[in-house]
């Protein structure tokens, strides 16, 4: 499904067992970097495919496809920048989790767009609705799951560290902000679409 799966069950064991320290940051982080990594390279690869073989004219359309893969990417780079935080400084840790549960819940609806036929695009591959419905039904399960455990439990790993306005860990949390905002906005705009 996605090397996000890998973080993400790492973020499950932290709250399921309350407790998160520099290890954890450091097992996800080279799994989270392969993730980011081969998010990259599919997009780079699919949007030169797309102009230079295809002709499409442009490297990205906004199709919501394509956003389904640019969500995940957004959160992925957060996350990387998080878990760097989270293991030198102990600090961003219920921000980390909350983020590895993001990126492996985009996953997840990135198959469903692709796969459901909920949306009308040029890279769908199913024309039944109906189709979808299994993936819809895990989707709710592991998001919803996941978003309760984090939501009774987060409490306990949280950070306690008081970050200077100016120092680079407010800086990247600002920067983690408006990389969660952009992928809310291409969220909204994929509902948007669906809804059209």
């Amino acid at each position: 499904m996605s090397v996000f799966s890998v973080a993400f069950a790492f973020a499950i064991a932290a709250l399921m067992s309350g407790r998160l320290d520099s290890t954890f940051a450091r097992f996800s982080r080279p799994w989270t970097l392969a993730a980011w990594v081969f998010l990259t390279l599919g997009i780079v690869l699919g949007s030169a495919w797309a102009y230079y073989e295809l002709g499409w004219g442009g490297w990205w359309f906004w199709d919501p496809v394509e956003n389904a893969s640019f969500m995940p990417w957004l959160v992925g780079t957060a996350l990387m920048h998080s878990l760097a935080v989270t293991e030198q400084r102990a600090s961003f840790k219920a921000w980390t989790l909350l983020l590895s549960i993001c990126a492996f819940s985009l996953c997840l609806l990135g198959t469903f767009l692709v796969r459901s036929g909920v949306l009308v695009s040029v890279h769908a591959f199913a024309s039944d609705p109906s189709r979808g419905m299994f993936i819809l039904a895990f989707m709710v399960l592991v998001i919803g799951g996941s978003l309760l455990l984090f939501a009774t439990r987060g409490h306990k790993v949280r950070s306690r560290v008081n970050n200077a306005l100016w120092s680079r860990e407010s800086l990247l949390l600002a920067n983690n902000v408006l990389l969660i905002a952009a992928m809310l906005v291409v969220l909204l705009g994929n509902i948007a679409a669906a809804g059209a």
